[in-house]
């Protein structure tokens, strides 16, 4: 069974072709900047270590990226098993085959999720174009946090609310953090730092997540890249009162806003990065904003949990920037967080000083893995049955 990943994320898109029940590795690409003026960035590998990489690709759209990647496995045919990271169906929280019903969801779901459900429904829909004969499989993203509590994920408001409408804390990237959890069994309490393009903090406790820093929707949480994170309320009705339309703070919310709403420039740690070494007050001042609001988190979920007995980062920027690291980690001493400088440098497998209480863990994030895995496991049983 050959089972093509496709991760599409807020900028990103990731691609995996596995070969089951083995889970051989057979080709891997990645498109960056997806929807970038300036040209996307384009990575492909096959089996035999082959790759290429393309710093000025053409992908404005995310079908535009995903035809990068079919054209050098040589088609959507290659596929007999297509699994996407999706993330949001109100009805549908854990791993469904992909029918009516969970396209109708989908898009029932999309006021909450508007930029990564189209961005899946434009993938499901390529593809049931392309490959009509393969199993489409949607792995949501909300599937990992059904374990929390719920005092972790009711809101303030009318208790109605949410058993009427579904108005609660749901939690994301439960692909990414499912892999942590995994990865580090043999720590009771974990906090999992999923930081990229769209990042969130996870508390786990012996392998379950119990508190996520998304809420109903990818809006909330730490500041992303282009999305605000957590705000106050009535900030959206003071904008609507004196007079700014909605479709402007709808797009300050989700496209203008976050690290590129304050730098001005862009929402990319890279050109933040730069911005600030040239002297880019406002570039520097989204970096801090940005490590600051995760070393918040941080400690908040270390009193959630009791305690701390592992920290890890992982996706592009947990995975890549060691600056950022170092600036969340300054600070937490007084919960045991001390990482080595030079091993934090070098991006090794663990960064914390030899004698730190907690160990904290750079691990480059596998979601497409998890994925293809509940994947398999959703068909194979079906073809049992």
């Amino acid at each position: 069974m050959r089972i093509l990943v496709a991760n599409a994320g807020s900028t990103s898109l990731k691609f995996k072709l596995f070969d089951y029940p083995d889970a051989k590795i057979l080709a891997k690409g990645k498109v960056e900047r997806v929807g970038d003026e300036r040209g996307s960035i384009y990575w492909f590998e096959n089996e035999k270590g082959e790759s290429k990489k393309d710093e000025c690709a053409k992908a404005g759209t995310y079908k535009e990226g995903i035809d990068l990647f079919l054209n050098d496995i040589g088609g959507a045919s290659q596929a007999d098993v297509v699994a996407f990271k999706t993330v949001l169906a109100l009805r549908h929280l854990g791993v469904h085959i992909i029918d009516e019903d969970v396209i109708n969801d989908l898009k029932e779901s999309m006021s909450v999720a508007p930029v990564h459900n189209s961005a899946y429904l434009g993938a499901i829909e390529a593809f049931q174009a392309l490959s009509p004969n393969a199993v489409l499989v949607g792995v949501f993203e909300t599937a990992f946090h059904l374990t929390m509590p719920l005092k972790n994920r009711v809101y303030g408001v009318p208790y109605e609310w949410y058993q009427k409408y579904g108005v609660q804390r749901m939690g994301f990237h439960g692909a990414s953090h499912s892999y942590i959890a995994k990865k580090l069994a043999p720590f009771r309490r974990v906090i999992s730092c999923h930081l990229g393009g769209s990042s969130s903090i996870c508390a786990i406790s012996d392998g379950k997540s119990v508190e996520n820093s998304f809420g109903l929707s990818l809006q909330a949480g730490i500041t992303h890249v282009s999305r605000i994170g957590d705000i106050d309320p009535y900030i959206m009705p003071y904008l609507l009162k004196i007079g700014v339309p909605y479709d402007e703070i709808i797009r300050g919310f989700e496209k203008n806003g976050g690290l590129r709403g304050i730098s001005g420039t862009s929402g990319d740690m890279r050109d933040l990065r730069s911005g600030a070494k040239q002297g880019n007050a406002r570039a520097q001042l989204a970096i801090d904003v940005y490590t600051e609001g995760v070393k918040k988190y941080i400690g908040a979920y270390a009193a959630i949990l009791g305690g701390l007995d592992a920290l890890c980062f992982t996706a592009g920027i947990g995975e890549n920037d060691y600056e950022t690291r170092e600036a969340i980690a300054q600070g937490l001493e007084f919960i045991g967080i001390e990482i080595d400088k030079e091993k934090n440098m070098r991006n090794e497998y663990e960064i914390s000083k030899e004698n730190a209480k907690v160990h904290v863990f750079v691990i480059p994030a596998d979601e497409e893995t998890v994925v293809a895995e509940s994947a398999y496991a959703l068909v194979s049983e079906g073809d049992r049955a």
